[in-house]
């Protein structure tokens, strides 16, 4: 330990028990506060004090004030903290401390109070370096009409046998609920989503800084190549927080909708049968389905700009329908529904009463 003690100044804790094979925690119950820094920074960093504000001996700081009865003395204190320091327990957690002495019949004091020494000490801080998640943002995307945003996403079918599996990428236009493009392959790469993705972006004659491109966290999706063509694309990337489908959920949607479809088989035999079967869900997804999301219209039908000429021809129909029986139609005559003005991942949550009063201010 006294090497490791040489070291610290020149080196820094870390890089000083490490090369010496001697683990921080023991380092830090065996040094005293004032011989070395509690933290594990580099050298030249200034140490922290290990004192934790409130745990020094309150009679200093009031001299008139009696100590409390359940209070340990000076003492036991220091007998406790030489138990916790010794060789046999200085890698050794206070609750398993305290069980073990008292399976040997011994009661120095109460596993709080371990720890509360040993934080006035300094040495409760974490022995790893825990790694640090950043905070994800919430994704809040929105789009008024078609190619304004887009989200994909890569499914499993099953294959002939067990463990094989084809993968089918589809890419979705969010306001039409378009199939713009798609692929079945034999493997997950980046390479290949690359390849549709600027496939698809050249079909639809996207411009640059038009188009958002919204993804879940998988391999492909935060792919470097796939990154590096949408930046040359002029295309946004957004991505999904990780573990929350809730945010891309267009893309299950349509998955949902393909798994769900009468024909859809239990397995495929090749992957050709594969895309032959997608090719014709593709096909009417896009020129058939009617979609509620959407009015009751088909995703080609927004895609294309024509469901303004569908709504007021349906409104003709149900007005004549009307005319010829208006008893039938207790609400009067009935109107046909209109396409949502935005569509949204994530639509902001309205303020509260308190939050409107801070806006208006």
């Amino acid at each position: 330990m006294a090497a490791v003690t040489e070291l610290v100044p020149v080196a820094g804790v870390r890089l000083a028990c490490a090369t010496l094979g001697v683990s921080r925690a023991s380092y830090y119950r065996t040094v005293r506060p004032g011989e070395a820094a509690r933290s594990d920074a580099v050298p030249g960093e200034a140490a922290r004090s290990d004192a934790v504000p409130g745990e020094a001996a309150r009679s200093d700081a009031v001299p008139d004030r009696p100590l409390h009865p359940r209070r340990l003395a000076d003492a036991e204190q220091q007998q406790v903290l030489d138990v916790l320091h010794s060789p046999r327990f200085r890698d050794t957690a206070p609750a398993e401390v305290y069980a073990t002495l008292l399976d040997e019949g011994t009661y120095l004091a109460s596993e709080r109070t371990m720890y509360r020494l040993l934080a006035a000490e300094g040495e409760t801080g974490d022995r790893r370096n825990p790694r640090q998640h950043p905070a994800y943002p919430m994704p809040e995307l929105s789009a008024t009409g078609p190619n304004q945003l887009w989200s994909w996403d890569i499914t499993k079918l099953f294959g002939p046998a067990k463990w094989t599996y084809f993968y089918l990428y589809v890419v979705l236009d969010v306001f039409s609920r378009y199939i713009v493009g798609w692929l079945v392959a034999d493997r997950q790469l980046a390479s290949l989503a690359e390849q549709l993705l600027a496939d698809t972006a050249e079909k639809e004659q996207i411009l640059p800084g038009h188009l958002t491109l919204h993804a879940d966290r998988g391999g492909p999706m935060i792919a470097k190549p796939v990154a590096f063509l949408l930046a040359d694309l002029g295309i946004t990337k957004s991505h999904s927080r990780p573990h929350v489908s809730n945010d891309n959920p267009f893309s299950e949607s349509q998955f949902k909708t393909l798994k769900s479809w009468p024909s859809f088989p239990a397995r495929f035999a090749s992957i050709e049968e594969a895309r032959t079967f997608c090719r014709a869900f593709v096909s009417w997804y896009n020129t058939e389905h009617r979609h509620t999301g959407i009015a009751l219209m088909t995703p080609l039908a927004v895609h294309t700009g024509q469901a303004a000429a569908l709504r007021e021809q349906r409104g003709m129909v149900l007005l004549n329908a009307y005319a010829a029986h208006p008893e039938r139609f207790v609400r009067g005559v009935p109107i046909p529904p209109t396409l949502p003005e935005a569509v949204w991942i994530n639509p902001p949550k309205p303020a509260t009463a308190p939050q409107r009063e801070v806006l208006l201010h």
